[in-house]
């Protein structure tokens, strides 16, 4: 099952997602994280922490789940 992940702009960076998931500690620590791990952006590995993600995004992260981007406007 996927867990939604409520954003109140219009997109959040795959780092910036990471951290408050509490995958990674820091910010910092992105970069390094994506080297070590494939993450999938819409069944599509990226390991750019930049990658901007939007409404109806999936992702998918190895030993943490799946995740789904969605809008808080759509509550």
């Amino acid at each position: 099952m996927k867990k939604a992940i409520f954003i109140e702009t219009p997109y959040i960076t795959l780092g910036q997602m990471l951290k408050e998931e509490s995958i990674i500690g820091t910010g910092g620590q992105a970069k390094w994280y994506l080297r070590e791990n494939t993450v999938m952006v819409n069944d599509e590995p990226d390991n750019r922490r930049g990658r901007k993600l939007y409404p109806g995004d999936n992702i998918t992260v190895p030993d943490a789940g799946s995740f789904l981007i969605r809008s808080k406007q759509g509550e």
